[in-house]
């Protein structure tokens, strides 16, 4: 075929499921994917060749992904809740203790908190914040699948107090203002730097969106785990959109699209590495970042507006989890969240020293173990075998840009470090290695996940997010702009996380990206 009622640019996880909900109306569909392969950020992968453990290599776990997408495109996808929402280890008085929140919050949680702060006031306040963003996701969800929302419509369902700390000011007022713990203050506001470069007093805001991106999730909040690893969401989305009758290519590198003079339909220019193909598209979504975008409809290079991706990968194959130096068990301590150098204070300076262009020491990170949740990722390995995955904050692309290989091992030198930090087990003695003595360590930097993935400065959401729904304001006329996917061109829609609410392993942009396209049709 050389035409078709849409062409997919980018097999990202967004693409798949646009492609799915398209095909599945009756559309012709094509998608296009640059790499050998479907998936994008999600997938999984063995990472370390003497061992067939299959890690998340990018992203790493499902919150954001409505339970309405799983239904109407029926996936074959299980996601698993974590035993544990979250450790954060802490030295108070010389001692080695922590703050442990279950995910079911119980009498452990509560009595971690009176450990740690002394006395109940600091749990208490944390269960009055969150029963209010309780409230606030309970309203934001539902409207993630439908045409946008206005900021008035629910600045008037929920709580003012709580619009007033997540929406109108920077999210380091309300933390201070509700809570005394440097830990706990930290534990809160870590939500709102996951992929996003800010300090909690920023006035632009951007950790006030990315903290509420990280709360709403099918009202919840709750992050889990993909059986089989990140791979299954995609092989769960790619089997809907075949299934359905789209046609993937893989190894098509798109060049160019042109809409055409008119306004209706679009040339799209790819290559599969021997010839150039021209396809014609009555619609072209685009599951790339606005920034490669504009390159692809014939725009210069802007490094003013290009994106700059803020994180640290790595992966780590274990022989068995670590002790904690705090005593906790270790498979209750690394089955959630575990916070290093996560406190209020940490991420300050941690931020103030990478805007000065120095890596900071000791570095803000999370860790995860994937297969105390999911065991299935192992595959046939010793007994003890664990996977741990460390991703890391402030740590902006800038800082890797003179020299990329030493700051990059500086950077996991710091991070293991933190670890250490903690462990009763340094990091070195659990490695699991290779015939030839390699230590398993994996690790990506903002210029790796740029040169791998297409996403420009190596940033995870494409750019900054955006609130999830429109200002009063906004012109919400045409279904492109309902759903929060227009761009310049009536025949090109924004699919990927540069929608208005992309961002994470959510599908959202997938879904009203081709909602909208039905809609104008």
């Amino acid at each position: 075929m050389t035409r078709y009622d849409a062409v997919v640019v980018g097999a990202g996880h967004n693409g798949l499921t646009a492609a799915a909900y398209l095909a599945r109306a009756g559309l012709s569909v094509l998608v296009l994917e640059r790499l050998g392969h479907v998936g994008g950020a999600a997938v999984s992968a063995q990472a370390f060749p003497d061992f067939p453990t299959r890690l998340s290599r990018y992203s790493y776990l499902v919150s954001l992904l409505p339970e309405q997408i799983a239904t109407d495109l029926a996936l074959d996808l299980d996601l698993v809740s974590r035993s544990t929402a979250s450790y954060s280890p802490v030295v108070r008085g010389g001692r080695h203790t922590g703050l442990l929140v279950e995910r079911d919050e119980g009498e452990a949680t509560r009595a971690s908190f009176r450990a740690l702060t002394g006395s109940d006031d600091e749990y208490d306040a944390w269960r009055a914040f969150y029963a209010g963003l309780g409230d606030l996701a309970a309203q934001v969800a539902p409207t993630l699948t439908r045409p946008l929302a206005t900021d008035v419509e629910l600045r008037r369902a929920v709580d003012p107090e709580i619009w007033r700390d997540v929406v109108e000011q920077p999210l380091g007022r309300a933390i201070e203002r509700r809570f005394r713990d440097d830990l706990v203050r930290g534990v809160v506001g870590t939500d709102a730097l996951i992929g996003t470069f800010a300090s909690l007093h920023d006035p632009s805001l951007i950790q006030n969106r990315c903290f509420l991106y990280h709360l709403i999730g099918n009202g919840t909040g709750e992050w889990r785990v993909p059986v089989g690893g990140m791979g299954a969401v995609t092989d769960a989305l790619a089997g809907a959109a075949v299934a359905a009758d789209a046609q993937i290519v893989t190894g098509a590198g798109v060049s160019s699209i042109r809409p055409a003079d008119s306004g209706a339909g679009a040339e799209v220019r790819w290559h599969d590495g021997e010839q150039e193909h021209v396809v014609e598209a009555g619609h072209v979504l685009a599951n790339v970042a606005p920034w490669v975008l504009r390159i692809l409809l014939g725009e210069d290079e802007d490094p003013v507006t290009k994106p700059e991706g803020a994180q640290l990968k790595i992966n780590f194959l274990l022989s068995r989890l670590p002790r904690l130096r705090s005593g906790l068990d270790p498979r209750i301590a690394f089955a959630g969240t575990l916070h290093l150098a996560e406190a209020q204070s940490d991420l300050e300076v941690s931020w103030a020293a990478a805007t000065r262009g120095e890596l900071p020491e000791p570095p803000p990170g999370e860790v995860y173990c994937h297969s105390l949740t999911d065991p299935s990722i192992l595959g046939d390995v010793p007994d003890g075998t664990h996977t741990l995955t460390y991703f890391g904050l402030h740590t902006p692309a800038r800082l890797f840009e003179a020299d990329p290989v030493a700051a990059k091992a500086e950077a996991v030198r710091l991070a293991i470090a933190s670890l250490d930090a903690v462990l009763e087990d340094p990091i070195d003695s659990v490695v699991m290695r290779s015939p030839s003595g390699e230590p398993c360590i994996e690790a990506r930097i903002p210029q790796e996940i740029e040169a791998e993935l297409a996403m420009p400065g190596g940033h995870i959401f494409h750019g900054d997010l955006d609130w999830p729904w429109a200002s009063s304001r906004a012109r919400l006329e045409s279904p492109a702009e309902r759903w929060g996917v227009q761009t310049s061109y009536d025949a090109v829609l924004l699919c990927g996380a540069g929608a208005r609410r992309g961002g994470a392993v959510s599908g959202l942009g997938g879904h009203n990206a081709a909602h909208a396209l039905l809609e104008s049709r």
